[in-house]
């Protein structure tokens, strides 16, 4: 087995503590796992996890195995192992990945700051990946810091949005009833076809489900399953909840999962994913200003105007910045009326690379400038270094833009220039594309 730092005998190294898409505090933490302890009736069990990660995606259509497929610049698997690290009483992770991506996948575990991962070497098929995964669990091996579990979680490396409750829900009903399993309505009704592709029957779809993952075990029904399984099953099979049934005889508890469980299996659904995860990062933006009593009247107008295009803005005066930093806000807005200076712009800057809150996901910072005319000369000179910045900045994974607006003296069209902005901040939020940083836009 090897281990979750690359070139280390020990678990990786502890990152920053990031929250997650959705994240967690400190509180909810603890509150979570006392409501499972509850719910389950006892003490909380010990609870470790199981990734198959040895898949070639050959339905993908890409060369590069889907768990490693980038989105936004980060790999996929990267998304899965941090949904299951935010979940503080899953003890391990272990995952399961072909000998020729080990040293890849202890690069993504060292760049991305993961924790509680274990590495063990993936077999030929699905089922064999699973049960290496259990013997790394259930075997006793000199300085090897995993123990047995009472429970296991079994989860794809390419489901990214498995979120705490839907984990919580099936490891109970696991401690319960010795199985469980995450279903979902089916979407197509399933037919059977003839020798000579003609339909022989069908099936009544409101009468079945479809399996989907997480699914949890209580260890040694799954480990003794596996134990006992044929060949034929461990090449050809796809269901842990059916090796259960077949050889532990323990019939499964069926959980209701969410939407969101689906599994990332053609390249369309990468671009899907995407599409997900920049929506969940920009629900959130931070504008940053002075407390001049102009700037102010200005940034409160831009405020305005950005709760019209984005979900939840709020308005600080630079004291506060550490703190939505530390809450993980990932879009930035820098107020710099009447200047084209970049002290504020800097200082923020400086702040984000500090704090390593954009390892796991690109922070947008966008530099507002206004200016009281034809921004041409020497001052428009000084607002195009932002290209400069911004070139440092992508490096820190920082998208940095520049923003130009006109700043009338009359009310009304100055509401007009900055709702033009608004739409030109939140478009730049919500698509996240490198390919525009360093440019300084005008609305």
């Amino acid at each position: 087995m090897e281990s979750g730092r690359p070139g280390g005998s020990g678990p990786a190294e502890p990152g920053p503590r990031l929250r997650g898409l959705r994240g967690t505090d400190a509180a909810a933490s603890a509150s979570s796992l006392s409501r499972f302890g509850a719910e389950a009736g006892c003490r909380a069990p010990a609870v470790a996890a199981v990734l198959p990660a040895g898949g070639s995606g050959e339905r993908m259509g890409v060369p590069t195995p889907k768990q490693f497929c980038p989105i936004l610049e980060r790999p996929l698997i990267s998304y899965t192992l941090q949904a299951l690290e935010r979940v503080p009483w899953i003890k391990d992770i272990i995952v399961a990945v072909t000998g020729e991506n080990m040293e890849t996948m202890k690069g993504i575990i060292q760049r991305y700051q993961h924790k509680r991962i274990s590495l063990v070497e993936a077999g030929v098929t699905r089922h064999r990946s699973i049960f290496n995964g259990l013997k790394a669990l259930a075997e006793d091996q000199p300085n090897c810091r995993l123990s047995k579990p009472e429970v296991v979680i079994i989860h794809d490396a390419v489901r990214p949005f498995v979120e705490e409750d839907v984990l919580l829900n099936v490891v109970t009903a696991a401690q319960e009833h010795g199985a469980s399993g995450a279903i979902r309505p089916l979407v197509s009704t399933v037919i059977s076809p003839s020798a000579d592709s003609c339909l022989d029957h069908s099936l009544e779809r409101a009468r079945y489900r479809a399996s989907e993952m997480p699914q949890a075990f209580l260890f040694d029904v799954i480990y003794e399953a596996y134990q006992q399984c044929s060949d034929y099953d461990l090449e050809f099979g796809t269901e842990c909840l059916h090796l259960a049934l077949k050889y532990s005889h323990i019939k499964a508890k069926l959980v209701e999962g969410s939407p969101d469980l689906w599994k990332v299996t053609y390249k369309r659904d990468l671009y899907a994913a995407e599409s997900i995860i920049k929506e969940r990062i920009s629900q959130q933006v931070c504008v940053v200003m002075d407390t001049k009593e102009d700037e102010e009247h200005v940034g409160r107008c831009l405020e305005e105007m950005l709760k019209t295009e984005l979900n939840h803005v709020k308005v600080i005066f630079g004291q506060d910045l550490q703190q939505i930093i530390l809450e993980q806000c990932y879009n930035f807005v820098c107020v710099n009326v009447m200047t084209s200076d970049f002290e504020e712009t800097q200082r923020l800057l400086h702040m984000l690379e500090e704090s390593n809150l954009s390892i796991l996901y690109p922070a947008v910072v966008i530099s507002v400038h206004f200016l009281d005319y034809e921004p041409f000369g020497q001052k428009m000179e000084k607002v195009m270094q932002i290209r400069e910045f911004a070139k440092e900045a992508k490096k820190g994974n920082i998208l940095l833009f520049g923003l130009l607006i006109y700043f009338p003296q009359e009310e009304q069209k100055l509401r007009a220039s900055l709702r033009r902005g608004a739409t030109i901040i939140a478009a730049l939020i919500k698509e996240r594309s490198s390919g525009l940083i360093g440019q300084l836009l005008v609305a």
